[in-house]
């Protein structure tokens, strides 16, 4: 059994093939004791696969996986000692609350006693008292999840391994569970590796992100870090730069760049060193536009759409070449407006425009991807979320 108590997790090279089909390739990785780390990314960009390979539900290809100085991916999961959440709860459904929580400590031969006293802290932990002999049909969604994240901290695991666990619950009760695994996370001091394709859900919860596409990772950093310094345009796009305008690059001198199509031209931030007479992408959130031009940067638009959501308006417009462009405004607009908007320099960061369709190896937080990638077919993770798997 592993040590609850450990200095970092450590992945080096890690690699998982199917063929010549890569779904995690190279991955470098350190994990402290008591953070929280989520691997961010798309379908398919091997953020499963690595929780898999974690967990030992999948051997790996190449490289290793240590906990302090012991090599831990030579052990079977249940030598392991990680807990896991589901997406899909994986819960018995024959069993009450209690037994479900109860199950991996009894398969693990914990004394009676003890047993008993880890399912009381655990139901009190995620408030279940009143639903603790209750059948997971008699439970709502919310509650499932949470006698299913009970069951992982119950065994007093180094590490908590939680596959997307929120993705199948509304809106409301998604804001709430979030709360409720980092408030498990601070108060129980776990080290939690959480897999989500939600930038919002992985920003406000993390520590540390891990950004992955097609098999490797494009940047690891904090949430400001991977939000204010995108690394490439993929990172940009997929963090809400919505905007990722092609131009040309007519001129660059340190961190200053100008670009320009035939609809428009804007001073930016140069983030990849890109160079004039090549092509770029300039990233733009909408919520940094603003209705005139600023810093010598005016758009000229037509008002497509105009959705209301409370205090600002969500705009899609068009450029007059038809390249659309999104922002959002507390001024009242309607379709077929014609106005300018502009944008701070600083909040125009420009990329090689290659950036935006590399699958390249690792980078810092403020790093470029550097190398090309192979696309990869990620395993759904639902073939090993059997409730005995997540209880071992």
């Amino acid at each position: 059994m592993t040590d609850p108590h450990f200095r970092e997790l450590r992945l080096a090279g890690v690699s998982r093939r199917y063929g010549t089909q890569h779904a995690l390739s190279n991955l470098d990785l350190t994990i402290k004791g008591h953070e929280f780390v989520a691997l961010l990314g798309p379908s398919g960009c091997g953020k499963s696969t690595a929780l898999n390979c974690l967990a030992g539900l999948l051997p790996l290809s190449d490289g290793s996986i240590h906990l302090d100085d012991r090599r831990i991916d030579t052990l079977p999961p249940e030598q392991r000692g990680f807990g896991m959440v589901f997406q899909n709860y994986a819960l018995f459904p024959h069993m009450s609350v209690r037994k479900n929580i109860g199950f991996g400590l009894k398969m693990r031969k914990v004394p009676k006693a003890e047993t008993a006293k880890r399912i009381d802290e655990a139901v009190r932990l995620v408030q279940l008292e009143e639903h603790q002999h209750k059948m997971p049909g008699q439970l709502s969604g919310g509650q499932q999840q949470r006698v299913a994240i009970a069951r992982a901290v119950a065994l007093h695991p180094p590490v908590v391994l939680m596959d997307e666990p929120l993705s199948n619950l509304d809106a409301k009760l998604r804001l709430e569970m979030r709360m409720e695994i980092r408030r498990l996370h601070q108060e129980l001091g776990l080290t939690t590796i959480y897999v989500t394709h939600d930038q919002e859900e992985a920003l406000s919860m993390a520590d540390r992100l891990v950004v992955l596409r097609d098999g490797f990772m494009q940047q690891c950093g904090t949430p400001e870090q991977v939000y204010d310094f995108p690394a490439n345009a993929y990172v940009a796009g997929f963090m809400g730069y919505r905007n990722l305008l092609e131009l040309d690059v007519t001129g660059a001198s340190g961190d200053t760049v100008t670009v320009r199509g035939a609809d428009l031209a804007l001073t930016g931030s140069n983030r990849e060193s890109v160079t004039s007479g090549r092509a770029a992408v300039a990233a733009i959130r909408p919520e940094d536009f603003v209705v005139g031009a600023v810093d010598g940067n005016g758009i000229e638009i037509t008002v497509e759409i105009a959705e209301y959501h409370g205090r600002e308006l969500s705009v899609q417009a068009v450029t007059r070449t038809g390249r659309r462009i999104y922002f959002r405004t507390v001024e009242r607009v309607a379709p077929e407006d014609s106005m300018t908007i502009g944008v701070p320099a600083h909040r125009v960061l420009v990329f090689r425009a290659d950036g935006a369709a590399s699958s390249a190896g690792a980078v810092s937080p403020a790093g470029a991807a550097s190398s090309d990638g192979t696309a990869s077919g990620e395993p759904s993770a639902a073939a090993s979320s059997h409730p005995a798997a997540a209880a071992t």
